[in-house]
């Protein structure tokens, strides 16, 4: 087996194009974590991370995992790429709503890159609004001790800065997903997680070393994370085949048609955009009470913090309300349905058009069902055992579910790559199967 990953390795490097592409996206990862180092000017870095790891509760230490650290540091790139996911949160329910938005929706490649300019202004607009945010609160917090020169000069560089900082990595991402492999955007966050994993080894070690964590306990600990990630791939993997059947056509003097398909549905059709959609809409109130000093204002803060019963709720309702969200604007029964019945395909026992888009609905509403309570348990259990049980499980559920999709995606479109110029992939047999395999 690992002699086999290692050829696969070699094959990668072997084909030029996409051993630019593996270069190119390892390359601008790098770029981002030299970036997530460096400071915002104007602040005492070193006492406001002190003060921020101290005091910043569980809602920090979570927002702190999307933006690899960044954010307790308040480097140049402490906003993350989050203001980007609201933007596209925002854009995608205005496309539901909104005429002018649903008809670029559907006008191709033209409509989605006006689409995605909307995304880059509305992405602006937010880190300017948290950036200001940011700055007003650092300059009440602990009687401004944390800024050098309080005032608008400060207050504007700040937004400056990090707003710059947001721009360059949406543009950062944007590069990966059209020169390198696999999303860019899901990728900085994946960097962004797989930073903190040796951090969190040494912090386990240590606990074992100096008593706090038994060798038994430490043992379970290990195997409940494997079984959780087995868990994942597995599910993530997950497929339900609705066989599609199409009759025979005599076009001129060949036949076309007549073989048996299927259509693969996922349980998890939204991977891991529901929870970070998710964590996103949690995450800007909560940020925006952590830097307001007055009591009634803290105590909602500290209602949206995670392991809270309030925020599990909250998280658990967007979590399976996305998951029906983003299945339902990737996938239209009416529209499989229509082509389906276009080309003389139908679904056996099933008549063709409304029934069959029908058919595909009902199947669809309760895989998808199925696949949200999957989430919210794999967002939500590691959760509870990390703030209510205080056990040392330093990746909860939804940082799993993002390195382990993201992988999944990213070791899919290599295998292709691999596969199209008839290079062995990392499986003996067959493709691998990835989250939009």
């Amino acid at each position: 087996m690992l002699e086999r990953l290692i050829t696969s390795l070699q094959n990668i490097f072997k084909i030029p194009e996409l051993r630019s592409r593996v270069l190119f996206t390892l390359a601008m990862l790098a770029v981002y974590r030299i970036g997530a180092h460096i400071p915002t000017p104007g602040i005492n870095n070193e006492e406001l991370s002190k003060f921020l790891l101290e005091r910043g509760g569980a809602l920090l230490g979570f927002l702190d995992i999307f933006s690899g650290g960044a954010l307790s540091r308040l480097t140049i790139f402490a906003l993350g790429i989050m203001p980007y996911i609201s933007a596209s949160i925002i854009l995608q329910l205005l496309t539901v709503v909104v005429p002018h938005l649903s008809k670029l929706a559907k006008e191709g490649e033209q409509g989605r890159k006006t689409i995605i300019r909307y995304t880059r202004y509305g992405t602006i607009g937010i880190a300017i609004i948290q950036g200001f945010g940011i700055a007003l609160g650092l300059e009440g917090m602990n009687q401004g001790a944390f800024v050098l020169e309080p005032g608008w000069p400060f207050r504007l560089m700040t937004v400056i800065t990090l707003t710059a900082g947001t721009a360059f990595l949406m543009w950062l991402g944007e590069q990966i997903t059209e020169r390198g492999v696999g999303n860019g955007i899901s990728l900085i966050i994946f960097a962004g997680i797989v930073a903190r994993l040796p951090s969190a080894i040494v912090q386990t070690v240590e606990l074992y070393r100096i008593g706090q964590l038994s060798l038994p306990f430490l043992i379970i600990l290990v195997v409940v994370m494997l079984a959780v990630v087995g868990a994942i791939v597995f599910l993530e993997s997950a497929r339900r085949k609705i066989p599609v059947q199409y009759a025979k056509r005599v076009i001129g003097r060949r036949v076309y048609g007549g073989q048996s398909t299927h259509i693969p549905l996922k349980i998890n059709t939204a991977g891991v955009i529901p929870p970070i959609f998710a964590s996103s809409i949690i995450a800007f109130p909560a940020t925006i009470t952590g830097f307001i000093q007055v009591p009634w204002v803290q105590s909602i803060g500290t209602q949206l913090a995670p392991g809270s019963m309030l925020y599990t709720l909250l998280y658990v309702g967007l979590i399976i309300f996305f998951c029906f969200f983003y299945t339902a604007v990737v996938l239209n029964p009416v529209d499989m349905a229509d082509n389906m019945k276009k080309y003389g395909g139908f679904i056996p026992g099933i008549r063709p058009g409304q029934r069959t888009a029908d058919y595909i609905y009902k199947v669809l509403t309760r895989i998808t069902f199925a696949g949200s309570i999957y989430l919210a348990l794999v967002c939500v259990i590691p959760e509870l055992l990390i703030y209510k049980l205080n056990v040392p499980f330093y990746f909860g559920g939804t940082s799993l579910l993002i390195v382990i999709g993201v992988g999944l995606d990213t070791a899919q479109q290599i295998e292709s790559h691999m596969l199209m110029r008839n290079y062995e992939g990392f499986l003996s047999k067959g493709r691998l199967k990835g989250r939009s395999g």
